[in-house]
């Protein structure tokens, strides 16, 4: 589950400004906090669990998307951090970036991007596409 902002986000504004300044040209960046259920279950029963939650969804603000798998899709790296959790849900912060022609990066540029700014490997970990193809 991905649960992004339907409102302008400032978070992945200031990501997108920091990250020219270093050198990655971008055309977008999404930002959403990214819930992985170790339970298995309907789609529509984590979903609902989610937009119950007030701490996690408010329908004013935030958008639900039901991701493929459970794995970053093409452009978008994954940031783990130390003890992130909610319920039975490993949480990320994902980061999907966008280049020319509002196609998603390539792995070297997101790699890059993760190492310059968005991962903190001292208490984070990033996780990438696991292949490209597939995404």
């Amino acid at each position: 589950m991905a649960v992004g902002l339907k409102i302008p986000d400032n978070e992945a504004y200031t990501a997108q400004t920091a990250l020219e300044r270093l050198g990655i040209p971008l055309a977008r960046v999404e930002r959403s906090a990214i819930y992985v259920f170790q339970a298995p279950a309907p789609a529509d029963e984590l979903a609902a669990r989610v937009t119950r939650n007030e701490s996690v969804f408010n329908p004013n603000k935030h958008r639900l998307r039901v991701l493929d798998a459970n794995a970053p899709r093409s452009g978008e790296v994954w940031i783990e951090e130390a003890g992130a959790r909610w319920a039975d849900a490993d949480r990320y912060v994902g980061w999907r970036l966008f280049g020319e022609g509002d196609r998603p990066v390539d792995r070297a540029t997101l790699e890059a991007a993760a190492e310059r700014l968005l991962c903190n490997p001292a208490i984070e970990r990033a996780h990438f596409p696991k292949n490209e193809e597939e995404r």
